[in-house]
């Protein structure tokens, strides 16, 4: 979905008056304030717009957020794990300049060749997976110590040397 960041999943209800807590990968304690709408999605590439009537800090990486319409435990149930997207412009203020996050967006760069622009960021314990898309299949760039040599912030790119043969698969 171009133009919009994921941001995290909704993970639990909280309390009886329609409270959700949204685990998100922003990277920075965040109350989320001046956001006024998120996007959930209800099916794969569909997204619905939510009100925002409050949010609150939990941690840093976890929010309280009360959804206009949504006024009991039971109401936020169908919204349970679903993930939570920001359109690009709001998913700038918010996301931190060094969280992993900030690199969707970013070309991974090989040699000198553009492999594609980074949909997904997903976070291993020893690595970061930077998905992209080559040929029409989803391809997992490893982006760890020993794959990456830069970021350029400037010109949104990820520079990085692959191992021998990994692109092979996907060619």
């Amino acid at each position: 979905m171009k133009n919009y960041h994921n941001i995290g999943k909704l993970v639990a209800s909280y309390g009886l008056k329609g409270e959700i807590l949204l685990q998100h990968s922003l990277g920075k304690k965040t109350s989320l304030k001046g956001l006024e709408v998120i996007f959930i999605e209800q099916k794969k590439d569909e997204l619905l717009p939510y009100f925002i009537e409050s949010a609150r800090i939990k941690s840093d990486t976890e929010i309280y957020l009360k959804l206009e319409g949504i006024d009991t435990k039971e109401k936020t149930y169908p919204l349970l794990q679903r993930q939570a997207w920001l359109p690009e412009e709001e998913f700038t203020k918010y996301a931190g300049k060094a969280a992993p996050i900030s690199l969707v967006g970013f070309h991974i760069i090989h040699g000198s060749e553009d492999l594609g622009e980074i949909v997904e960021i997903i976070e291993m314990p020893h690595q970061l997976l930077g998905r992209i898309s080559i040929k029409g299949k989803d391809a997992l760039i490893p982006l760890h110590e020993e794959t990456l040599l830069n970021v350029d912030r400037k010109k949104k790119q990820v520079h990085v040397q692959l191992p021998e043969g990994l692109l092979d698969v996907f060619m």
